[in-house]
């Protein structure tokens, strides 16, 4: 059973994916808050597997509470998946940096959402290339002046590579393409580097691929 909190400030918002996840006989929706400082209560208590946060709320927004549900050890388990109105903006590159798993547009199509919940559930490839993408021309925009260090010396080459080729945007099956393995290689690559750069997901593997150097924006 997926356990998944919901938190947004607009209550016919709220019961809308309430009413469209409590359908599903894998999902049970533990709890809901209307602003972030209740909501982080809630995952504190419920432990759950998905927090659902929308970016822009009272008294806590998302990008605060995704920051202290990344920071607290007691939730490493919790998968932040961000709401937002406005697709991909400086709001959501902000909580992605802050811990966040991903994000969803309010406008998804409702196989779209409960198929995200289930990815995000199970710790799979948590941004989908195409963000992955927008992640990247946002590094060409405002490339960092200054790389900085991360721990890569601890990755072998092959998960190295892994990594460089996550932050160029290419999914599981086009990196075990590239690398010539198998797709469950490639994950395994993916998944040891993450643990050795104690990134929480994809999204994390990203940012840092960028800001240690291991990447730029030219040769993505």
């Amino acid at each position: 059973m997926i356990r998944v909190v919901l938190v947004d400030d607009q209550p016919l918002i709220r019961s809308g994916f309430r009413a469209l996840l409590d359908l599903e006989k894998d999902i049970e929706v533990v709890a809901e808050a209307g602003d972030g400082r209740d909501g982080l209560a809630l995952v504190e208590e419920h432990l759950p597997d998905i927090a659902l946060i929308d970016v822009q709320m009272p008294v806590m927004d998302g990008i605060e509470t995704t920051r202290r549900i990344a920071a607290d050890p007691a939730l490493a388990g919790v998968h932040v998946v961000i709401l937002t109105n406005y697709g991909f903006d400086e709001y959501v590159f902000d909580a992605l940096r802050a811990g966040a798993t991903g994000f969803l547009v309010k406008d998804v199509l409702p196989e779209d959402f409960l198929h995200a919940v289930r990815v995000a559930a199970r710790g799979d490839a948590l941004l989908a290339p195409s963000i992955t993408r927008k992640l990247i021309n946002r590094y060409v925009a405002q490339p960092l002046d200054t790389p900085t260090c991360t721990g890569l010396e601890e990755l072998t080459n092959r998960e190295r590579e892994a990594v460089a080729l996550v932050a160029q945007g290419l999914s599981n099956d086009e990196i075990a393409d590239r690398m010539v393995i198998t797709r469950m290689t490639a994950k395994t690559h993916i998944n040891r580097a993450m643990t050795k750069l104690h990134s929480r997901d994809r999204a994390q593997l990203v940012i840092l691929a960028y800001e240690s150097g291991l990447v730029t924006p030219r040769n993505a």
